[in-house]
Parts: structure tokens; C-alpha cells; sequence
């Protein structure tokens, strides 16, 4: 499994839009067949290369699984590797990103639930909107600053969902 590509770990061809349930299912199998239990009674040495199999397996998973994640590795692997902390020239964004937090600041202060779902309704539509306009692009030479600008948009929309559901955990209780 060593080098192989998170793609090629799971027989599949590099593409942003996966079947996530066919992806789940051949994690599973693959899992079973590295599961450290299953080498119990095996060398010290076979035992660390299932330990090290079973950990890149997760790690692929992992990044397949999430669109923002699994956007950054198809860059990575165009063989553009994008480094993580980096000054944004989005300047619309960046507008858009402050007045999302002011937004859910708002709802989180009047511990509006329903406005919380409404909130989490628009945020899913722009994250499927994102997702769709980076699959247009992200093979495209021309078009790849565009492609990253994309994904680096799709990360902050992942990191704020999930605020959005602390936020409705906490409400909620």
C-alpha cells in the first residue's frame, strides 16, 4: 500500500465527485483485511506493516471522504502541492466570511434554534455550489488559481458546518 495513491488504494480513478457509500464499503473491506487483530500472532515486523497499512488507510479515507480535503489532495497530486497558511486575494470572500460569523454570532446570541437550521440550509447550498464549480475546474491548467481559491473556500465552509452543529448540540441540550 506504501506509496500508492489515495485514489489507487481504493481502485478508483482521481476525481472530485466519488460515491461516498461505495467508498465507505471498500474502506471497510480493506480495514478488515489490515485490522491489527488479525495479525495477533504475526512477526514484530508484520505486525508494524499492518499498523502502517491500516494508518494510510485511514488517512486516504479520511481525505476522500471530505470534499474540502479531497480537494486539496487532487491539487496536490495535479503536482501542485498548496501550502496551508496563506494570505487570501478574496477579497469578496473575506467579506462574505465576516459577515457569516457576525450572522451565526447573532444567532448563537439569541439561541435561535430554527434560525440556526435555516442558517446550516443556506450554508449546505453554498458548499454544494463550491463543490460543483471546483469539479468544473480543478483538471484545468488555466483555471488553476481559480481551482484553489475554490478550495480554500470550501475549507472555511467546512470549518464554519461545523460550528454550526457545536452550536446546534449546544442549543439543543
Amino acid at each position: 500500500m506504501g506509496n500508492l495513491c489515495h485514489y489507487a488504494l481504493f481502485d478508483l480513478q482521481p476525481a472530485f465527485r466519488l460515491d461516498l457509500d461505495k467508498l465507505a464499503v471498500r474502506y471497510r473491506e480493506l480495514a478488515r483485511e489490515v485490522h491489527p487483530d488479525r495479525f495477533a500472532d504475526a512477526s514484530e515486523r508484520e505486525r508494524r506493516v499492518a499498523l502502517e497499512k491500516s494508518a494510510a488507510l485511514n488517512d486516504a479515507y479520511q481525505t476522500l471522504r471530505s470534499p474540502p480535503r479531497r480537494a486539496r489532495y487532487l491539487l496536490a497530486i495535479g503536482g501542485h502541492e498548496v501550502p496551508q497558511e496563506v494570505t487570501v486575494h478574496d477579497p469578496e470572500f473575506l467579506l462574505q466570511q465576516m459577515e457569516l460569523r457576525e450572522e451565526l454570532e447573532d444567532l448563537q446570541d439569541q439561541a435561535d434554534l430554527d434560525g440556526v437550521g435555516v442558517f446550516k440550509r443556506r450554508l449546505k447550498l453554498a458548499q454544494e455550489a463550491l463543490n460543483d464549480a471546483f469539479e468544473r475546474c480543478w483538471d484545468v491548467p488555466a483555471e488553476r488559481e481559480q481551482a484553489e481559491r475554490l478550495m480554500r473556500r470550501m475549507q472555511f465552509l467546512d470549518k464554519l458546518s461545523q460550528e454550526v452543529r457545536q452550536l446546534e448540540e449546544r442549543l439543543d441540550d
